[in-house]
């Protein structure tokens, strides 16, 4: 018999991907204990060494998906300049062990689920590299595995493939419904040498004689990583995934072949293969029913919803079944705004009590989930979804309890952890609102309106669709071209300071930065590399943010006293704590950024008792 281990949690999270992570993270961070069983050695799913996808999200300007998806992206880009695929695993891998309140359980397939009515009270997986079986209890579980291991397990209710158009009333769903879904896909990266290499096929790969047999597809190794060799959607794209992917390899290696041998494209005789990716990466497979189904229409008309916890602005971005075989486009970008809001009714089982769903997966049609399902959207999905489960476990709620009754607090906590929710504002500390500010240069006001990144005034039937930017294969972006832009933030240049003033000593501990990470830099600096070239620059922190900065108190004898000071800063959100003094006054001082003479403070928050 093989061993079992027992574990007793809070929160359980199965799959490892970018939402698993964000949400296992986000629950421990605000005391829950949690555990996350993920079936790989490493996190971060679609994002990871094993798949390679591009981390994509809303298009758009001062769109990009702050919290825990933007820490981990600048601490990529401060940590592996070069785009070490290995460095980013261990980016991942170190936001998860850093958690003192994370078990994580690797290499752990999800095999069985104890469920007690319409609650799950374990579930229980086979840990591959030990030979041990895990069985975690929890008071609430998340499904973050893509492929949703745990319907099968509970019965959840759920839906597969493509409604039809007369269900939801969706425009660009298909006239009858069908069980395909969108495909998979097996990259390919390339390595530029200093010599001619040279490609000969293996006999079991496809052979393409011409171009011809690429219509609509890009296949030059400089501007794409072969997101279209996907096959698999008209087919059982779990029970089938093995046999799709010896055809999906059989059609990479076929394609290289062709690109090396018979394509003529400058440069080619000089790259090598620098990996093909043997595990498919997914696009859609089983999606759970909520108390919401996000639609087209949702989706089209902004996701206006009360209980928005999480926001889309990809294109309804929906790949034919056939995928390579299919003779016309691979896909298409249907428009869609940015942003659009994301409920929390649709992140958890109508039929499950206990159970959320992060990623891909969550209570969507085919035609919302083309939107929703890119990974840096999952991340913030699944950063909501780990802090609504850590509301849950203070006071005993389900899902629907969070929703039904402390959905407020969930809004307030995701803002104060950086996660923008359009239409929605944060509250300032109350010493912050309570304080005088007094700036060396610009405006300080900003700091404190609740809004920590620029945001846009226009009329509202001026607003146009956001599509996918052009180097991602598609139309550029739109914007109204009315619009205006309110900064939100403290305009100043390097070297300024600000003071929170208060008539009466108070006990500060601290304070709640936000700095300018730009939110519109260029995508291709801040994703993974698809290919590997010798003019490649290696790209680091973003020249808007601040470098170093230091937090000083007025002592007794009026003097300024320094209690924090930071060197080699390179995040967005800071949390600069410290002993807690007794102060009238609290000074920060911007000492130096990453390039930029002129720095953007979207908000500071001073930390500590409120004021009596």
């Amino acid at each position: 018999m093989f061993p079992t281990i027992d574990h007793e949690v809070d929160f359980c999270v199965v799959g490892g991907g970018l939402a698993g992570l964000c949400a296992a993270v986000a629950a421990a961070r605000h005391g829950a204990r949690v555990a996350i069983m993920q079936d790989r050695p490493v996190f971060g799913g679609n994002a990871s060494s094993e798949i390679r996808m591009w981390v994509c999200g809303a298009g758009g300007e001062n769109r990009r998906e702050t919290g825990i998806i933007e820490e981990l992206q600048l601490e990529n880009l401060h940590r592996n300049p070069n785009k070490a695929y290995s460095l980013w695993d261990s980016i991942l891998w170190g936001a998860v062990v850093e958690e003192e309140n994370i078990t994580s359980i690797m290499n752990c397939s999800c095999l069985d689920a104890a469920v007690d009515g319409n609650r799950i009270r374990s579930v229980t997986g086979w840990q591959l590299t030990t030979q041990t079986y895990h069985t975690v209890h929890a008071g609430t579980f998340a499904d973050c595995s893509g492929d949703s291991i745990l319907i099968p397990l509970t019965g959840a209710e759920y839906r597969v493939g493509r409604e039809g158009r007369e269900e939801f009333g969706e425009s660009i769903a298909p006239s009858i419904a069908d069980h395909r879904v969108m495909g998979m896909s097996c990259l390919l990266q390339v390595r530029e040498t200093d010599r001619p290499v040279l490609f000969e096929a293996p006999d079991w790969a496809t052979y393409y004689a011409s171009r011809e047999d690429f219509p609509y597809r890009d296949i030059d190794p400089r501007e794409t990583n072969f997101w279209w060799i996907e096959l698999g959607g008209e087919e059982d794209n779990v029970a089938d995934t093995e046999r799709i992917k010896q055809r999906l390899l059989a059609s990479a290696l076929g394609i290289w072949d062709f690109i090396k041998n018979r394509s003529g494209i400058d440069g080619v005789d000089r790259l090598d293969i620098d990996f093909i990716g043997f595990l498919p990466g997914k696009r859609e497979s089983r999606r759970y029913v909520g108390d919401h189904i996000i639609t087209q229409n949702d989706v089209s008309s902004r996701g206006r919803f009360e209980d928005i916890v999480a926001y889309g602005g990809w294109s309804m971005d929906d790949h034919h079944p056939a995928g390579l075989e299919h003779p016309g486009a691979p896909t298409i970008f249907h428009e869609a705004p940015s942003p659009w809001g994301i409920p929390l009714r649709a992140l958890y089982s109508r039929s499950i009590a206990n159970l959320y769903c992060a990623g891909r997966n969550i209570s969507a049609t085919h035609v919302a989930l083309a939107s929703s399902r890119v990974m840096r959207t999952c991340a913030i999905i699944g950063q909501a979804v780990g802090t609504a489960a850590s509301i849950g476990a203070e006071e005993n709620l389900d899902p629907r309890g969070v929703y039904e009754h402390r959905l407020s607090e969930l809004q307030q906590r995701l803002m104060d952890d950086d996660c923008w929710l359009p239409g929605k504002s944060r509250d300032p500390s109350a010493l912050t609102n309570q304080a005088s500010l007094e700036a060396d240069q610009g405006d300080p006001e900003a700091l404190r309106n609740g809004i920590d990144r620029p945001a846009e005034k226009y009329p509202e039937d001026a607003l146009r669709a956001i599509i996918r930017p052009p180097d991602e294969g598609g139309p550029a972006a739109t914007t109204p071209p009315d619009i205006e832009w309110v900064d939100n933030a403290w305009v100043t240049p390097v070297g300024s300071s600000v003071v929170f003033r208060w008539p009466e000593p108070q006990t500060v501990e601290g304070l709640r930065i936000v700095f300018d990470s730009n939110l519109n830099r260029y995508y291709r600096d801040m994703r993974m590399l698809f290919g590997y070239f010798k003019d490649y620059e290696p790209k680091g922190p973003p020249a808007e943010m601040i470098r170093a900065f230091s937090i000083e108190y007025l002592n007794t004898e009026d003097d300024w006293t320094e209690v924090v000071r930071v060197t080699n800063n390179a995040q967005r959100l800071v949390r600069a704590r410290f002993e807690p003094v007794e102060t009238t006054a609290i000074r920060l001082k911007l000492i130096d950024s990453w390039g930029n003479r002129s720095v953007r403070v979207f908000a500071a928050d001073v930390l500590g008792a409120t004021p009596v």
